[in-house]
């Protein structure tokens, strides 16, 4: 891994980061960029989903898939776009969900940076992608890393609100019931908001709602979905 470890998840990581797959995936990467092949998000951004939510400070996990695989859409943060970045299909159905949810307009900005900052993390499943190929990275040896980022959060004793959008993203709940039974955790769960799901079940699911309501009753702060 080149990538720097943020203080606050370095511990519950290390086991992750000694596994032979999580070496051979730093392996692979270089060599993948030394071949010329575009990798997103940048390196020094891989991480920033770590670096902006610090693991005591999870209040809500959102798991994404993997990156945008456009140029200049990646930044770190699942669903997330960096400032001026016109929106993907996805983060506008999410935005249209928060509207008829909490009434809040849709902003005409993609940057999810406060969510991250007020405790939501936005993670990927695996944390990078080549240019124009979707999936591309998925088995190279990130879900190592984001399943122990998932275990070490679901192994507090502290409520917390799990956000699942699709099958992919529902598979890790599977750790989460094994780790706590269920029990003392939230998990809320619906289609995807793709465009080619969004319509099965993700509108009309009020996730932004429900997981403030969760917090609010087990003594924690809720989040301020505005953009």
């Amino acid at each position: 891994m080149t990538e720097r470890i943020p203080e606050s998840w370095a511990s519950v990581l290390e086991p992750a980061l000694a596994t032979g797959e999580a070496r051979q995936l730093g392996g692979w990467l270089r060599a993948e960029e030394a071949a010329g092949k575009r990798i997103y998000p940048p390196r020094g951004c891989r991480l920033k989903a770590l670096e902006l939510t610090p693991l005591d400070a999870v209040k809500v996990v959102i798991l994404g898939q993997d990156p945008y695989h456009g140029p200049g859409q990646a930044h770190g943060l699942c669903f997330s776009v960096p400032d001026g970045v016109r929106l993907p299909p996805s983060l506008r159905n999410i935005y249209k969900e928060m509207e008829s949810d909490l009434g809040i307009s849709p902003p005409a900005n993609g940057n999810l940076e406060r969510w991250a900052r007020q405790g939501v993390l936005l993670l990927n499943n695996t944390l990078t992608v080549e240019e124009a190929q979707a999936g591309s990275h998925a088995g190279r040896g990130w879900d190592a890393i984001t399943d122990a980022c998932v275990a070490a959060v679901a192994e507090r004793d502290v409520p917390t609100v799990f956000i699942l959008w699709g099958s992919h993203a529902q598979g890790k709940a599977k750790r989460i019931a094994t780790l706590r039974d269920g029990d003392g955790h939230c998990l809320i769960e619906s289609p995807h908001p793709s465009p080619l799901s969004a319509h099965r079940g993700f509108f009309g699911s009020r996730p932004f709602s429900r997981a403030n309501a969760f917090l609010e009753a087990h003594g924690r702060d809720a989040v301020d979905w505005r953009l």
